[in-house]
C-alpha cells in the first residue's frame, strides 16, 4: 500500500477476471474491501475461492452478502431448471441464457451502499465487453449511466465526492487480461470459472473453454485441474 488511504471496494466474484480486477487495484495502492454475493447461483463454489484471494491480498474488510435471485429465475446460472448451461457459445451480440437479470444493477447498488459506509472514492468490476458482448450489463455505456445515477442519487455524490465505477478489463481479451494478472502475480490457483461447479472445472460450459482459450492464447498453462485433462 501507498499509505495515502484511498480506499476502493472490489467486486469480487472468485473467478479469473474478478480476481485480476483486485491484483489491479491492489497495484494501484488502494485500501480494499472486497464484496461477494450469494445471490442463488447453481453453483457458489467460487465464493471459498473468493475468500482466498480476500486472505491473499489482506484486503481490510470482506463481505458476503444473500440476495435470492434464484426466486425470480430467468438464468441458467440460476437454480432455474428450466434452462440449461450451455456448452456452444455462439460469438454474436445474442444475449445469453447465462445473463442473469439486472445482476450488475443490484450488484453495483449494493456496493456504492457499501462505498459510501466506507468512504471508498472508486469502486471496481470485473466487466468485459470483449467476452461478454451480449451481457447488456457489462458494456460501457451501462457502466457510464450507473456512474452517473450512483452520484446524482447518493449523500456522497450530492457533497462533490464523486464516486467512480472502473472496469480496467473492459476491452481487454481474455489473453491479455491473463497476461495483466500473471505481470502482476495475481494467484490463479485461488480462482474458479466452470460454471457446473463439480470436484474439478469441467472443460466443456462457455466459461471453462473462454478461460482455457485465453491462457493458451496468453502462452501460459492454466493452473486450475479439469475433468477433460
Amino acid at each position: 500500500m501507498t499509505g495515502n488511504n484511498k480506499k476502493a471496494v472490489v467486486l469480487l466474484s472468485g473467478g479469473m477476471d474478478s480476481a485480476t480486477v483486485l491484483g489491479i487495484a491492489h497495484s494501484l495502492g488502494y485500501e480494499l474491501y472486497t464484496i461477494s454475493f450469494y445471490y442463488g447461483q447453481r453453483n457458489n463454489k467460487e465464493l471459498g475461492y473468493a475468500t482466498k484471494l480476500a486472505k491473499y491480498y489482506k484486503v481490510k474488510e470482506y463481505k458476503v452478502i444473500t440476495i435470492n435471485l434464484d426466486t425470480i429465475g430467468g438464468s441458467a446460472l440460476l437454480t432455474d431448471t428450466n434452462l440449461n448451461i450451455p456448452t456452444n457459445r455462439i460469438d454474436n451480440n445474442n444475449i445469453p441464457v447465462t445473463y442473469v437479470p439486472a445482476r450488475n444493477i443490484i450488484f453495483l447498488s449494493i456496493a456504492g451502499a457499501y462505498a459510501e459506509v466506507v468512504d471508498a472514492e472508486a469502486i471496481f468490476i470485473g466487466a468485459n465487453q470483449m467476452d461478454y458482448t451480449g451481457y447488456p450489463d457489462c458494456r460501457e455505456e451501462f457502466l457510464t449511466a450507473f456512474e452517473d445515477a450512483l452520484n446524482k442519487g447518493t449523500k456522497t455524490g450530492q457533497e462533490g465526492k464523486r464516486i467512480k465505477i472502473i472496469a480496467p478489463l473492459l476491452h481487454m481479451t481474455k489473453a491479455e487480461i491473463i497476461k495483466k494478472g500473471m505481470e502482476l502475480g495475481v494467484p490463479y490457483q485461488y480462482t474458479w470459472s466452470c460454471y457446473v461447479g463439480g470436484r474439478k472445472a469441467c472443460g466443456k460450459c462457455d466459461a471453462c473453454k473462454l478461460r482455457l482459450q485465453g491462457f493458451e492464447e496468453a502462452g501460459y498453462q492454466d493452473v486450475i485441474p479439469y475433468e477433460t485433462q
